[in-house]
Protein backbone atom coordinates (compact mmCIF):
# COMPACT_ATOMS: atom_id res chain seq x y z
CA UNK A 1 0.00 0.00 0.00
CA UNK A 2 1.50 3.37 -0.91
CA UNK A 3 2.35 5.68 1.95
CA UNK A 4 -0.16 8.53 2.07
CA UNK A 5 1.55 11.56 3.62
CA UNK A 6 -0.13 14.86 4.29
CA UNK A 7 1.85 17.34 2.25
CA UNK A 8 2.02 21.07 1.96
CA UNK A 9 -0.39 22.30 4.57
CA UNK A 10 0.10 26.05 4.62
CA UNK A 11 -1.62 27.94 7.42
CA UNK A 12 -1.96 31.70 7.36
CA UNK A 13 -2.39 33.70 10.53
CA UNK A 14 -4.76 36.68 10.55
CA UNK A 15 -4.70 38.28 13.97
CA UNK A 16 -7.57 40.40 15.18
CA UNK A 17 -5.41 41.96 17.88
CA UNK A 18 -1.86 43.32 17.92
CA UNK A 19 -0.52 41.16 20.72
CA UNK A 20 3.22 41.65 21.29
CA UNK A 21 5.57 38.78 21.97
CA UNK A 22 7.88 39.65 24.85
CA UNK A 23 10.82 37.50 25.85
CA UNK A 24 13.81 38.42 27.96
CA UNK A 25 17.19 37.39 26.50
CA UNK A 26 18.83 34.61 28.49
CA UNK A 27 21.24 31.74 27.99
CA UNK A 28 19.56 28.43 28.68
CA UNK A 29 19.23 24.91 27.34
CA UNK A 30 17.15 21.78 27.72
CA UNK A 31 16.99 18.23 26.45
CA UNK A 32 15.69 17.83 22.90
CA UNK A 33 14.45 14.41 21.85
CA UNK A 34 15.05 13.53 18.20
CA UNK A 35 12.72 10.95 16.64
CA UNK A 36 13.00 10.18 12.91
CA UNK A 37 14.98 13.41 12.56
CA UNK A 38 12.34 15.61 14.21
CA UNK A 39 13.03 17.59 17.43
CA UNK A 40 10.74 17.52 20.46
CA UNK A 41 10.91 19.40 23.78
CA UNK A 42 8.87 19.62 26.97
CA UNK A 43 7.24 22.98 27.73
CA UNK A 44 4.92 24.48 30.34
CA UNK A 45 1.89 26.54 29.32
CA UNK A 46 0.40 29.05 31.77
CA UNK A 47 2.30 27.27 34.53
CA UNK A 48 0.80 23.84 33.70
CA UNK A 49 2.50 20.81 32.23
CA UNK A 50 5.00 19.79 31.11
CA UNK A 51 3.61 19.12 27.64
CA UNK A 52 5.35 17.62 24.62
CA UNK A 53 5.81 20.05 21.68
CA UNK A 54 7.52 19.59 18.32
CA UNK A 55 9.90 22.32 17.12
CA UNK A 56 9.09 23.27 13.53
CA UNK A 57 11.32 25.84 11.82
CA UNK A 58 9.11 25.35 8.77
CA UNK A 59 6.27 27.07 10.64
CA UNK A 60 6.26 30.85 10.44
CA UNK A 61 3.82 31.47 13.30
CA UNK A 62 4.64 31.52 17.00
CA UNK A 63 2.94 28.31 18.12
CA UNK A 64 0.17 25.78 17.60
CA UNK A 65 -1.85 23.95 20.25
CA UNK A 66 -4.28 21.07 19.97
CA UNK A 67 -7.95 21.59 20.70
CA UNK A 68 -7.56 19.24 23.65
CA UNK A 69 -4.84 21.35 25.27
CA UNK A 70 -6.67 24.61 24.53
CA UNK A 71 -9.78 23.23 26.19
CA UNK A 72 -7.89 21.78 29.15
CA UNK A 73 -6.22 25.13 29.88
CA UNK A 74 -9.19 27.31 28.92
CA UNK A 75 -7.17 29.35 26.43
CA UNK A 76 -9.16 32.38 25.21
CA UNK A 77 -9.82 32.82 21.49
CA UNK A 78 -8.49 36.16 20.16
CA UNK A 79 -8.68 35.77 16.39
CA UNK A 80 -8.90 33.46 13.42
CA UNK A 81 -6.36 31.76 11.17
CA UNK A 82 -6.90 31.01 7.50
CA UNK A 83 -5.43 27.73 6.24
CA UNK A 84 -4.60 27.23 2.56
CA UNK A 85 -2.28 24.99 0.58
CA UNK A 86 0.65 26.30 -1.53
CA UNK A 87 -1.52 26.39 -4.65
CA UNK A 88 -3.82 28.88 -2.93
CA UNK A 89 -6.76 26.53 -3.44
CA UNK A 90 -9.01 25.32 -0.68
CA UNK A 91 -9.42 27.02 2.66
CA UNK A 92 -9.99 26.15 6.28
CA UNK A 93 -10.29 28.34 9.33
CA UNK A 94 -8.98 27.79 12.84
CA UNK A 95 -9.15 29.82 16.05
CA UNK A 96 -6.17 31.73 17.42
CA UNK A 97 -5.78 31.36 21.17
CA UNK A 98 -3.74 33.44 23.59
CA UNK A 99 -1.12 31.85 25.83
CA UNK A 100 -0.22 34.15 28.70
CA UNK A 101 3.04 32.33 29.48
CA UNK A 102 4.97 29.62 27.65
CA UNK A 103 8.21 28.30 29.14
CA UNK A 104 10.78 26.32 27.15
CA UNK A 105 14.35 25.59 28.28
CA UNK A 106 13.80 27.82 31.30
CA UNK A 107 12.95 30.86 29.15
CA UNK A 108 9.53 32.47 29.46
CA UNK A 109 7.63 33.82 26.46
CA UNK A 110 4.53 35.90 27.13
CA UNK A 111 1.45 36.89 25.10
CA UNK A 112 1.99 34.06 22.61
CA UNK A 113 -0.57 33.64 19.86
CA UNK A 114 -1.17 29.96 19.14
CA UNK A 115 -3.32 28.52 16.37
CA UNK A 116 -5.65 25.78 17.58
CA UNK A 117 -5.28 22.85 15.20
CA UNK A 118 -4.66 19.12 15.21
CA UNK A 119 -1.24 17.58 14.63
CA UNK A 120 -0.88 14.81 12.09
CA UNK A 121 0.98 11.52 11.74
CA UNK A 122 3.87 11.01 14.17
CA UNK A 123 3.16 14.33 15.92
CA UNK A 124 -0.36 13.33 16.96
CA UNK A 125 0.90 12.42 20.45
CA UNK A 126 2.13 16.00 20.98
CA UNK A 127 0.10 18.78 22.58
CA UNK A 128 1.51 21.53 20.39
CA UNK A 129 4.16 22.99 18.13
CA UNK A 130 6.74 25.76 18.52
CA UNK A 131 7.13 27.86 15.37
CA UNK A 132 10.24 29.63 14.10
CA UNK A 133 9.22 33.22 14.87
CA UNK A 134 8.69 32.43 18.55
CA UNK A 135 12.49 32.53 18.91
CA UNK A 136 13.08 35.80 17.04
CA UNK A 137 14.83 37.51 20.00
CA UNK A 138 17.33 34.68 20.56
CA UNK A 139 20.06 32.67 18.98
CA UNK A 140 18.20 29.37 18.65
CA UNK A 141 20.41 26.28 18.53
CA UNK A 142 19.08 22.85 17.62
CA UNK A 143 21.98 20.58 18.55
CA UNK A 144 20.88 17.28 17.03
CA UNK A 145 23.97 15.15 17.87
CA UNK A 146 23.83 16.14 21.56
CA UNK A 147 20.04 16.29 21.78
CA UNK A 148 19.99 19.85 23.16
CA UNK A 149 18.00 22.98 22.48
CA UNK A 150 19.75 26.22 23.47
CA UNK A 151 18.57 29.83 23.62
CA UNK A 152 21.13 32.60 23.99
CA UNK A 153 21.72 36.29 23.33
CA UNK A 154 24.25 37.39 20.75
CA UNK A 155 24.75 37.39 17.00
CA UNK A 156 26.38 35.31 14.27
CA UNK A 157 29.11 36.66 11.99
CA UNK A 158 29.37 35.88 8.26
CA UNK A 159 32.22 33.57 7.22
CA UNK A 160 32.03 33.64 3.43
CA UNK A 161 29.20 31.05 3.36
CA UNK A 162 31.38 28.17 4.60
CA UNK A 163 29.41 27.27 7.71
CA UNK A 164 27.39 30.48 8.18
CA UNK A 165 24.80 31.05 5.48
CA UNK A 166 22.44 33.94 4.85
CA UNK A 167 18.76 33.13 4.82
CA UNK A 168 15.66 35.01 3.83
CA UNK A 169 12.36 34.57 5.60
CA UNK A 170 9.61 36.39 3.69
CA UNK A 171 6.93 34.31 5.42
CA UNK A 172 8.66 33.62 8.72
CA UNK A 173 10.37 30.45 7.43
CA UNK A 174 14.17 30.32 6.83
CA UNK A 175 15.15 29.76 3.18
CA UNK A 176 18.80 29.01 2.36
CA UNK A 177 20.71 28.42 -0.89
CA UNK A 178 21.77 24.90 -1.86
CA UNK A 179 24.16 24.11 -4.69
CA UNK A 180 23.35 21.15 -6.97
CA UNK A 181 25.68 20.56 -9.91
CA UNK A 182 26.48 24.29 -10.08
CA UNK A 183 22.81 25.26 -9.86
CA UNK A 184 21.58 27.45 -6.99
CA UNK A 185 18.42 26.04 -5.43
CA UNK A 186 16.47 27.71 -2.63
CA UNK A 187 15.35 25.41 0.17
CA UNK A 188 13.48 25.74 3.43
CA UNK A 189 15.33 24.65 6.56
CA UNK A 190 12.38 22.73 7.94
CA UNK A 191 12.85 20.80 11.19
CA UNK A 192 9.22 19.71 10.97
CA UNK A 193 9.75 18.18 7.54
CA UNK A 194 11.72 15.08 6.62
CA UNK A 195 14.40 14.14 4.14
CA UNK A 196 15.33 16.25 1.13
CA UNK A 197 12.67 17.31 -1.36
CA UNK A 198 13.06 19.02 -4.74
CA UNK A 199 10.34 20.66 -6.82
CA UNK A 200 9.72 19.15 -10.26
CA UNK A 201 10.88 22.31 -12.06
CA UNK A 202 14.32 21.87 -10.46
CA UNK A 203 14.55 18.07 -10.67
CA UNK A 204 13.80 17.99 -14.40
CA UNK A 205 17.07 19.84 -15.06
CA UNK A 206 19.19 17.44 -12.99
CA UNK A 207 20.75 14.07 -13.77
CA UNK A 208 19.78 11.06 -11.68
CA UNK A 209 21.82 7.94 -10.96
CA UNK A 210 18.69 5.95 -11.85
CA UNK A 211 15.33 6.93 -13.30
CA UNK A 212 12.99 8.37 -10.63
CA UNK A 213 9.96 6.20 -9.88
CA UNK A 214 6.57 6.79 -8.30
CA UNK A 215 7.20 6.49 -4.58
CA UNK A 216 4.10 7.71 -2.74
CA UNK A 217 0.91 9.72 -2.95
CA UNK A 218 0.92 13.27 -1.63
CA UNK A 219 -2.06 15.13 -0.23
CA UNK A 220 -2.64 18.83 0.35
CA UNK A 221 -5.76 20.60 1.57
CA UNK A 222 -7.23 20.63 -1.94
CA UNK A 223 -5.38 18.08 -4.10
CA UNK A 224 -3.80 14.63 -4.18
CA UNK A 225 -0.83 13.89 -6.41
CA UNK A 226 1.89 11.35 -7.07
CA UNK A 227 5.39 11.77 -5.67
CA UNK A 228 8.47 10.65 -7.54
CA UNK A 229 11.74 9.74 -5.87
CA UNK A 230 15.23 8.72 -6.86
CA UNK A 231 18.96 9.05 -6.25
CA UNK A 232 20.64 12.11 -7.69
CA UNK A 233 23.65 11.76 -9.95
CA UNK A 234 25.35 14.72 -8.28
CA UNK A 235 25.97 16.00 -4.76
CA UNK A 236 23.84 18.51 -2.87
CA UNK A 237 25.93 21.14 -1.10
CA UNK A 238 24.93 23.45 1.74
CA UNK A 239 27.82 25.74 2.55
CA UNK A 240 30.97 23.62 2.92
CA UNK A 241 28.98 20.45 3.53
CA UNK A 242 27.94 17.91 0.92
CA UNK A 243 25.33 15.16 0.68
CA UNK A 244 26.80 12.59 -1.71
CA UNK A 245 24.29 11.69 -4.45
CA UNK A 246 21.38 11.69 -2.00
CA UNK A 247 18.03 10.00 -2.32
CA UNK A 248 15.49 12.79 -2.90
CA UNK A 249 11.76 13.25 -3.22
CA UNK A 250 10.42 15.00 -6.32
CA UNK A 251 7.05 16.70 -6.20
CA UNK A 252 5.08 19.02 -8.43
CA UNK A 253 3.08 20.75 -5.70
CA UNK A 254 5.62 23.10 -4.14
CA UNK A 255 7.86 25.85 -5.53
CA UNK A 256 10.82 25.41 -3.15
CA UNK A 257 13.12 22.61 -2.09
CA UNK A 258 12.82 21.34 1.47
CA UNK A 259 15.82 20.50 3.69
CA UNK A 260 14.10 18.48 6.40
CA UNK A 261 14.90 16.84 9.70
CA UNK A 262 16.66 13.73 8.38
CA UNK A 263 19.18 16.03 6.67
CA UNK A 264 19.32 18.57 9.50
CA UNK A 265 20.03 15.94 12.18
CA UNK A 266 23.65 15.73 11.05
CA UNK A 267 24.31 19.20 12.48
CA UNK A 268 24.15 21.54 15.39
CA UNK A 269 22.26 24.43 13.78
CA UNK A 270 22.13 27.98 15.16
CA UNK A 271 19.66 30.55 13.82
CA UNK A 272 20.09 34.32 14.12
CA UNK A 273 16.79 35.84 13.00
CA UNK A 274 17.91 39.44 13.62
CA UNK A 275 20.77 39.19 11.11
CA UNK A 276 19.21 36.47 8.94
CA UNK A 277 22.15 34.09 9.36
CA UNK A 278 22.32 30.38 10.17
CA UNK A 279 25.39 28.36 11.22
CA UNK A 280 25.75 24.64 10.55
CA UNK A 281 28.32 22.80 12.68
CA UNK A 282 29.43 19.20 12.17
CA UNK A 283 32.61 17.17 12.58
CA UNK A 284 31.94 15.67 9.16
CA UNK A 285 31.78 17.45 5.82
CA UNK A 286 30.21 14.67 3.74
CA UNK A 287 26.97 12.79 4.44
CA UNK A 288 24.72 10.13 2.94
CA UNK A 289 20.95 10.39 2.73
CA UNK A 290 19.39 7.07 1.81
CA UNK A 291 15.90 5.97 0.93
CA UNK A 292 15.23 4.42 4.32
CA UNK A 293 15.86 7.73 6.10
CA UNK A 294 13.28 9.64 4.09
CA UNK A 295 9.66 9.52 5.19
CA UNK A 296 8.56 11.90 2.44
CA UNK A 297 6.29 14.35 4.17
CA UNK A 298 6.69 18.04 3.40
CA UNK A 299 5.00 20.73 5.43
CA UNK A 300 4.51 24.50 5.43
CA UNK A 301 5.86 25.45 2.04
CA UNK A 302 5.22 29.18 1.58
CA UNK A 303 3.94 30.56 -1.70
CA UNK A 304 6.51 32.47 -3.76
CA UNK A 305 4.31 35.60 -3.71
CA UNK A 306 1.95 35.69 -0.73
CA UNK A 307 -1.35 37.29 -1.57
CA UNK A 308 -1.41 39.22 1.69
CA UNK A 309 1.84 40.29 3.33
CA UNK A 310 0.07 40.40 6.72
CA UNK A 311 -0.50 36.65 6.62
CA UNK A 312 2.05 34.26 8.08
CA UNK A 313 2.29 30.62 6.89
CA UNK A 314 2.74 27.80 9.33
CA UNK A 315 2.78 24.04 8.90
Amino acid sequence: MPFLPRLGTCVTLLSLFALPLRAQPATSSSRMDVVHGKPYVMVTVNGKGPFRFVIDTGTGAQALVTASLAGQLGLPVVGQARLTDPSGQGEQRAPITLIQSLNVAGVEFTAVQAIEHSLAAEDAACQGLLGFTLFRDYLLTLDYPNHRLALAPGALAPDGEHSVLPFRMPDGVPIVPLQINGRRVEAQLDSGGTGLSLPTQVAEHLKFASDPVVFAVGESLSTRFQLMAGRLGSDVRVGRYAFAKPFVEINAAFPLANFGGCAMQNFSITFDQVNHLVRLDSQQTSFHLNEDSTILRLQSTPQERPRDQALVPIG
